[in-house]
């Protein structure tokens, strides 16, 4: 039998990668806190990191985005497996879970920091954005302003920021803006929870 170098070099290597495949798409839809609440516990979807893209400067700050200054979107990047929840599935659901139709605005964040925005990393996920832009069309009764861009640079945000619901669910913005996305979640969408 003949074995492939590059079959030895990522056993070795690589000892512990998985034959699935892991796809990634970063989307802003206001507070990434919330846009992570929702995704991240849908089946499928190995890990969501916050954080942010779209600014001037390298690795900006929490205080810095959110100052307005910066030019970046908050954002969460997911990771996820499109053999259990294709790409389709989960821009849907982003069209869902905020309102693509208020510009620099979710409810009381208000801000360029806070726009809705697609940003794709190859043509067959731009692709993809623009048909769910379309679909989401049907249940939107104003004009969507969603950006839909090639992602530049994600830089994920700082550590506290991750899993933010999860570790602060009884923190008021929490209880009052997530709860409601969280609840909806689990009401119209269980059988997409891990």
């Amino acid at each position: 039998m003949k074995v492939r170098i590059e079959q030895i070099l990522t056993f070795f290597v690589y000892p512990n990668v998985s034959d699935k495949i892991t796809n990634s798409i970063v989307l802003g839809g206001g507070c990434f806190w919330c846009l992570e609440a929702v995704f991240e516990t849908l089946k499928g979807v190995s890990a969501v990191t916050s954080g942010y893209t779209g600014g001037t400067i390298k690795n900006p700050t929490y205080r810095e985005v959110c100052s307005g200054l910066t030019g970046h979107n908050e954002v969460v990047r997911i990771e996820f497996d499109p053999d259990t929840i294709p790409l389709s599935s989960i821009l849907d659901l982003f069209f869902v879970f905020h309102d693509p139709t208020t510009l620099n605005r979710q409810g009381n964040d208000v801000g360029t920091q806070y726009r809705s925005g697609i940003y794709f990393a190859n043509a067959s996920q731009e692709e993809e954005s623009k048909a769910a832009f379309e679909r989401a069309k049907t249940l939107w009764r104003n004009p969507i302003v969603t950006e839909i861009l090639p992602l530049e640079i994600f830089y994920p945000a700082e550590d506290y920021h991750q899993s933010y619901y999860v570790n602060n669910s009884e923190q008021g913005y929490c209880r009052i803006v997530i709860n409601p996305k969280v609840t909806k979640l689990r009401q119209q969408y269980a059988h997409l929870l891990k």
